[in-house]
């Protein structure tokens, strides 16, 4: 894939995705729109219908492009529009199935201009998941078809939520806690290692990268008196990471790994289950959070919240996240760039 470019000043334009229509992602991403100057935003394309922008401000200056390569000069004045299909009738805080073909395109569209160079990354706003498996989408989540569109198995990207002061990586994620201990595998560990690694030198400027793994067991196992599966199943991942060069540390008493002394020491914290890696990281920072997708080809960052449908169409939805995300992802196409 060739580094996207626009200018000699930087990496090209973010393309923006308008996600569930009838949620709070058109309205986030007008609002940011109209703030630009004062927050000195970076040149973005909104890529989706229309007609989710306007069902939320209908007076927003847009301009639709022929080519993203003029995006950067008109983004001042308007926001550049790639569009895909228009939207059936649009009802803030309502989805409808009907959308569903609409919300992929755009989807689509985004990573076609990102895995081309056009766009120097994707930023995604909410999907609605139940209206689209109701339009037949069959991918488990958003993540999973992103690494479908790149050529990738749904297991080979990696889930990282990030803040200015905490990065964590949930290496299961979606899964009843019961159920962790028998979906945790040191080939699972491994992985999110290595991706995580690689991309924290490549996008995120960090020479060394430095990884904190957290114990599965209360006081990661105490040696065996409280679970086996730091020695089974965490061990052999940390000599096997080791053994290909990445700094870690052995299995880590979550209970003590997240205050600021403990945080200072290490660049991402490999954590075993949803909540030991998503209480902390919403803890320090619980409107700026923004997820990253690590092992793509392509940058996607995604605001760490969902379509928020009560809020949609009220003016009320906070921006943090979104901007975060914006945000973070210039700052990874910069550092891709210079890599």
């Amino acid at each position: 894939m060739s580094r996207a470019t626009s200018s000699d000043i930087g990496p090209a334009p973010l393309a923006v995705t308008m996600g569930e229509p009838a949620g709070v992602g058109p309205e986030l991403i007008a609002r940011l729109w109209r703030d630009r100057k004062v927050l000195r935003l970076p040149p973005f394309v909104y890529v989706g219908s229309p007609d989710a922008l306007f069902a939320v401000d209908a007076d927003l200056p847009t301009v639709l492009l022929d080519s993203v390569h003029s995006a950067t000069d008109q983004f001042n004045d308007s926001l550049p529009i790639v569009a895909v299909e228009n939207a059936e009738q649009i009802t803030p805080g309502t989805p409808t199935p009907a959308n569903g073909a609409c919300v992929v395109a755009s989807i689509d569209k985004a990573v076609d201009l990102a895995l081309s160079g056009d766009v120097s990354g994707i930023v995604t706003a909410p999907i609605h998941k139940a209206g689209l498996y109701q339009a037949g989408f069959n991918a488990p989540g958003h993540t999973e078809y992103l690494a479908r569109l790149c050529g990738l198995n749904d297991s080979d990207s990696v889930m990282m939520l990030a803040t200015d002061m905490l990065r964590v990586i949930p290496v299961t994620i979606h899964v009843a806690l019961k159920d962790v201990a028998k979906n945790l595998t040191a080939d699972a560990i491994i992985h999110a290692g290595m991706v995580a690694a690689h991309d924290l030198r490549t996008r995120f400027g960090v020479v060394k990268p430095r990884i904190a793994l957290a114990g599965l067991n209360p006081h990661a196992g105490e040696g065996g008196t409280m679970g086996l599966e730091e020695a089974t199943h965490l061990m052999p991942a940390v000599w096997a990471l080791r053994d290909a060069g990445i700094e870690i540390t052995d299995p880590q008493p979550a209970d003590t790994l997240f205050h600021a002394d403990a945080r200072a020491k290490y660049d991402v914290a490999l954590c075993m289950y949803h909540d030991q890696a998503l209480i902390p990281i919403k803890t320090l920072d619980f409107w700026s959070g923004v997820n990253v997708t690590l092992g793509l080809p392509i940058i996607r960052t995604s605001p760490d919240h969902g379509t928020a449908l009560p809020l949609a169409g009220t003016g009320t939805a906070r921006t943090d996240s979104m901007l975060a995300a914006i945000r973070m992802a210039t700052r990874m196409a910069h550092s891709e760039a210079q890599a």
